[in-house]
């Protein structure tokens, strides 16, 4: 190989390489974008968890409270019960 050969061949591998790197750097922003994406969107499943966690916890609050509830009005319901049998006779 002459030497105008061997430049010729440095000068496309040039070119080569800076497409190369083109496309590299276009690869590692859209990488980047799609990280920055990502953290964005566990961020607002992760405040919307934390949000139904919040309304769930409520509401099993709330329901335990009427659940209570109820549970005393069947205590007293079966007090009542027993002092009107013994009332009668029963």
């Amino acid at each position: 190989m002459d030497r105008e050969t061997i430049e010729e061949i440095k000068r496309h591998f040039g070119v080569v390489a800076e497409h190369l790197e083109g496309k590299v750097q276009l690869l590692a922003e859209g990488h980047e974008g799609l990280r920055r994406e990502i953290r964005e969107f566990r961020e607002e499943v992760k405040a919307e968890f934390q949000e139904v966690k919040a309304m769930i916890k409520f509401s099993y609050a709330e329901l335990d409270r009427r659940f209570r509830t109820l549970e005393n009005e069947v205590v007293d319901l079966r007090s009542r019960v027993d002092r009107i049998e013994a009332a009668i006779g029963r």
